[in-house]
């Protein structure tokens, strides 16, 4: 057996070495190639990597850590094979999910990060990645319109991190030192619409105020929140001294890219502030995780038009602008960069209006003795992570340098487009029907019906009128059939990959209404792929009847 020493010197060849060697830097910078040459070799006209295979999790069980050292080489490959039968999101095929393929910047900037390992809880761990972040952030907060001398933010560990900060936030505000002393007595509630994503459920539970601490108001046909019942149940809350941590607005459900009236909202939560002479001011806070991108268009010329949008695509743009444009009203922002931002998971940041919040979240210093000795960039004082990695922050500000205003744009105009051509295909068939028409995303929800169902009329009886609740579930399960099918033939690397959803809303007397999915994220999807949906529809329309 090999002494400690042989086996170091073996080991030293594994990582990148920190002094230039030109002989093993060639090396390193090969076996990264041989890695990528070896998935290019995987790709095909199928929207997913090598064959499709089922994956056997109980054989996962099975692993064990090996005795013996292996090789990069060894490793390289099985890490490669791991990837087969991925879904590719760039493929123009593949419209699964609010998924975007990454840009190369963007997967620079995760690669360089994970090479050096910077940690973003302090200045002297990450150095230059620390002023990324500062940079994106800056970035970012002035493209939705805060201030960047007075606003603030960091990078967390994804959409659901940045509800977690936001209702800690408004907890505090609400009821100030809990975040020592703790939750005593009654706790505060969190109001949002019933399209808000469950994260804010799963938030407020692993914060301690529980699930049933949500409050969900109805959302209109075009899936935001109904602020006429938001003013009634805010005011009966109120009247009932319950305490309200946070109002979350959705701008851009996960379904069917809604958008909640944000201004509507926050004068409505300044109006009963004055109106109860509360003693604190609820959070506002804006789920932007996938709508922020938008705010590229709050200072586009719709009249000039300079990109050359499409009619039908300008209009949607204009649309979602109408409620993007006043995102600067919330007290935070929560950003995906890799949903819309064509950047690599993980990379989400928490917006604050005024950087004197975070202030609210400081740890006592001397709970981190070895901790912020130099520099003036410390956010590890406040984040809920010690640790974070630099790599978010790095891809975002990949992404944010490549694309520049006009190329987020280009880049979500073409998608919209698309979107657009593919619900005209779909409102032409006459077994279909557009679920979500009144939304001006690349997301498109539709439900599809045996032959002699009246698409025109049928859908709104059966979301308003529970007579036809027996018809809804009969055709709930068509839906499901339908999707199986088409997702079966995706699995097979044939047709194309979309989704489904269990209730992308409630029906007006309580029943969930499911639907199909289509959301393009590709920038190489083109119409040829968006008639794909259609005909896949179709072949498993065939196989059900």
């Amino acid at each position: 057996m090999a002494g400690y020493r042989d086996n170091l010197d073996v080991l030293r060849r594994a990582f990148p070495q920190p002094i230039s060697d030109q002989e093993h830097d060639a090396w390193f910078v090969f076996s990264v190639l041989r890695a990528l040459d070896r998935v290019d070799s995987m790709k095909s006209q199928r929207p997913m990597l090598g064959e499709p295979r089922e994956v056997d999790f109980a054989q996962a069980t099975k692993a064990r850590m090996a005795e013996d050292m292996s090789s990069v080489e060894a490793v390289s490959r099985e890490l490669v094979d791991h990837l087969a039968g991925m879904f590719i999101w760039g493929h123009p095929r593949s419209q699964v999910n609010v998924i975007n393929p990454s840009c190369i910047p963007g997967i620079l900037g995760t690669l360089l990060p994970a090479i050096y390992n910077p940690n973003l809880c302090s200045e002297e761990a990450s150095r230059g990645v620390a002023f990324a972040e500062a940079e994106a952030i800056s970035m970012t907060a002035a493209l939705m319109g805060y201030d960047p001398d007075r606003s603030g933010g960091i990078f967390t560990f994804g959409g659901t991190g940045t509800l977690l900060y936001a209702i800690r936030l408004g907890i505090e505000k609400a009821v100030p030192g809990t975040m020592q002393d703790g939750l005593r007595g009654e706790q505060p509630l969190v109001v949002c619409s019933e399209q808000a994503h469950y994260a804010t459920k799963t938030a407020a539970s692993w914060l301690g105020l529980g699930a049933s601490s949500v409050v969900k108001i109805p959302s209109a046909p075009n899936n935001e929140i109904r602020t006429c019942l938001l003013e009634s149940e805010l005011r009966r809350l109120l009247k009932e001294g319950k305490k309200i941590a946070c109002i979350v607005a959705t701008m851009g459900t996960t379904d069917a890219f809604g958008l909640d009236n944000l201004e509507q909202m926050h004068q409505l939560r300044d109006d009963l502030v004055r109106e109860f002479s509360l003693d604190y001011v609820p959070h506002l806070h804006a789920d932007a995780v996938i709508g922020w991108a938008w705010s590229v268009f709050r200072d586009y010329d719709f009249t000039q038009n300079a990109l050359q949008f499409p009619d039908r695509t300008l209009r949607a743009l204009a649309g979602a602008n109408r409620r993007i444009r006043h995102l600067h009203l919330a007290d935070s922002i929560g950003v995906d960069y890799h949903k819309t931002g064509f950047a690599p998971y993980i990379s989400s940041a928490f917006f604050v209006k005024s950087a004197e919040d975070l202030k609210m979240l400081s740890r006592d210093q001397s709970t981190t003795p070895y901790l912020f000795q130099s520099g003036d960039y410390n956010p590890g004082r406040f984040t809920l992570e010690t640790s974070r990695s630099g790599c978010g922050p790095m891809s975002a500000l990949g992404s944010l340098l490549l694309l520049g205003k006009n190329g987020l744009r280009t880049l979500l105009g073409h998608l919209v487009t698309m979107a657009e051509t593919l619900r005209n295909r779909l409102t032409a068939h006459p077994a279909i029907s557009v679920m979500n028409a009144d939304n001006f995303g690349p997301v498109t929800l539709f439900r599809v019906y045996p032959d002699n169902v009246d698409t025109f009329e049928f859908p709104k009886l059966e979301q308003t009128n529970a007579n036809y609740a027996a018809q809804l579930k009969e055709y709930n399960e068509y839906n499901r059939k339908v999707f199986r099918i088409v997702h079966a033939e995706a699995l097979k690397g044939e047709g194309i990959v979309i989704s489904m959803t269990d209730r992308f809303r409630e029906t007006e007397y309580g029943h969930p209404v499911v639907a199909l999915k289509s959301y393009i994220m590709s920038p190489f999807s083109d119409q040829q792929y968006v008639q794909s949906v259609v005909e896949s529809i179709d072949r498993a329309r065939r196989q059900v009847q």
